[in-house]
């Protein structure tokens, strides 16, 4: 029979009711995780993932929610039988939890050490003995000042240390199974592969179970054991990491592979001499005594895709919103066909406003919740009245969303009936409708899945080679960027520390910086990833 598994899934069913009817969002779900082990459960939103993960935790509510058959088995014993008090005692303590998004999951009024503390008072841990291993959590996942910082609060702290806080928490009463939902989605790729280090850092110390959740076969590659992949509620697929990614059974399983970017040609620079429509020279930007830009340099050329990468808080997007004068410059300039935007009034930059525009990172934040798609999309012609007759603005946005590859018929709905994707195609087809030659996507499709970030990049890529769009690239995938960009801008500390065609900083890169961005980048193949960690960990010993 052999050992049995800390943790069994077996046969789990979960449906939703909603005003639509039953959504059967979990089908006989079955899975198991031994002590020390990492099993990722990989598939894109909606497949039932993170529903699967939450019975455990007892986070679904019901209703709507509701446990329509199966068992979950703790050290062999079914958790769905258990009474409440015996399961509160269970999360936390046996079982936790991480968060794809720490800020959401933090109190934002209380300091991040009582919220870490707490975590162990409410299991009956003394005050002071919570506030001396709160201290001890936050050295051990790598805090810096930790001391200091334990009366700080979440906005404190960047996205990673906030991810760290977390993982801090869920440690605080060293549970035998942690449960890491989509843990490093939003972050760089060097936070994101110190956070996956960390986690299996502790997960030696410990021989806890990880269960991760994730929609990236790049995690899935650095620190998966099994994989089970999930589409539509149910698993089509299940095996070691690496079986599952050079031998898929499952067509769904190959979509996946597909999709991830990485291994396409890279793009040839454009030709020399062509005149830009866009030439920045020392923009720089000072929020009081802090230089988030310094001294920054480019140019954008007619049908050009610039990338720009860089960690968070290396000036990215401090240099989009100067460029489009969300936020007033320093000194420098920003010539748009020779006219400075810096420097241009109200009045023109109003009429220039056409001509550049932005595709925000979070589309269900960027687009009005009250307005329906017809009203996101025509609210240009509304602001800029001479573009277009309104007799002619229904047709006009029915040509945008079938450009975009939405349905039309679809005008009238609201933006929380579609799905994260095709939230992005509304964005995309806003920012089109002043027909601009410039769009500036600030990470634009980094928290979608891996086959809807692929098909957002294919119906990029179409309308810049059908309307000549230039596109200026905010990003923290390097994959993506090698695959989609003519030429790549590196940003550390406010300052531009190397730039180049996409070959040439893929290839050849001049900086250390750059040479560590790129080494940092997951590669889906558990073999290659093998590789490439075995070096890293080399480097880091020398």
């Amino acid at each position: 029979m052999g050992e049995t598994p800390l943790l069994e899934v077996r046969n789990l069913s979960v449906d939703f009711h909603t005003v639509g009817g039953k959504v059967h969002a979990v089908r006989n779900v079955s899975w198991h995780l031994s002590r020390g082990e990492t099993l990722a459960i990989l598939g894109e939103s909606g497949s039932g993932k993170s529903v699967s993960a939450s019975a455990i935790m007892n986070l679904i509510d019901c209703p709507p929610g509701e446990i329509v058959s199966g068992e979950i088995l703790f050290e062999g014993q079914d958790v769905l039988k258990m009474s409440s008090n015996a399961r509160r005692d269970l999360n936390g303590r046996r079982i936790a939890m991480i968060f794809q998004d720490p800020l959401s999951h933090l109190n934002p009024v209380y300091t991040v050490g009582f919220q870490i503390a707490e975590t162990m008072t409410a299991h009956g841990t003394p005050r002071v003995q919570a506030r001396s291993r709160a201290l001890e959590l936050m050295a051990r996942v790598g805090i810096p000042d930790h001391e200091a910082k334990f009366d700080a609060y979440p906005h404190q702290f960047s996205g990673g240390q906030r991810q760290r806080l977390m993982i801090a928490m869920a440690l605080a009463l060293k549970p035998d199974i942690l449960i890491a939902d989509e843990p490093t989605t939003a972050l760089d790729v060097t936070v994101q592969a110190q956070v996956l280090a960390l986690l299996e850092e502790l997960q030696q110390e410990t021989g806890m179970g990880l269960l991760l959740i994730t929609h990236d076969l790049g995690v899935v590659a650095e620190v998966a054991d099994r994989v089970v992949v999930m589409n539509s509620g149910e698993i089509v697929e299940a095996g070691t990491a690496s079986d599952v990614y050079h031998d898929p059974g499952h067509p769904y399983t190959r979509k996946l592979i597909a999709a991830v970017p990485g291994t396409g040609e890279m793009a040839a620079p454009l030709e020399t001499g062509i005149k830009p429509i866009l030439e920045v020279n020392g923009l720089t930007k000072h929020f009081g005594s802090f230089i988030a830009l310094d001294d920054a340099s480019l140019t954008v050329l007619p049908g050009e895709t610039v990338a720009i990468v860089g960690e968070s808080g290396s000036g990215k997007s401090t240099l989009a919103k100067t460029l489009l004068r969300l936020e007033e410059a320093t000194s420098g300039e920003a010539l748009w066909h020779g006219r400075d935007l810096v420097t241009m009034g109200q009045r023109e930059l109003f009429s220039l406003r056409r001509d550049i525009q932005m595709v925000f990172q979070d589309p269900t934040q960027s687009l009005n919740p009250r307005m329906s798609v017809y009203d996101i999309v025509s609210e240009a012609f509304a602001i800029h009245p001479k573009i277009l007759p309104r007799s002619q603005w229904k047709a006009r946005v029915r040509e945008l969303l079938d450009q975009v590859g939405l349905d039309a018929n679809h005008m009238n709905r609201y933006p929380h009936q579609f799905s994260g994707g095709q939230r992005q195609r509304i964005a995309i087809a806003r920012s089109l409708a002043l027909e601009p030659k410039l769009i500036i996507c600030d990470e634009a499709v980094s928290a979608l899945d891996v086959s809807i970030q692929s098909q957002v990049m294919t119906l990029l890529t179409g309308l810049q080679d059908k309307l000549g769009l230039s596109y200026l690239f905010i990003a923290h995938d390097l994959p993506l960027v090698r695959d989609f960009a003519h030429r790549v801008i590196v940003m550390q500390d406010g300052r531009i520390v190397e730039q180049g065609p996409v070959a040439q900083i893929f290839e050849a890169p001049r900086q250390t910086y750059t040479r560590n961005l790129i080494a940092a980048s997951l590669h889906p193949d558990p073999e290659i990833q093998a590789r490439r960690r075995s070096e890293r960990l080399a480097m880091a010993g020398d």
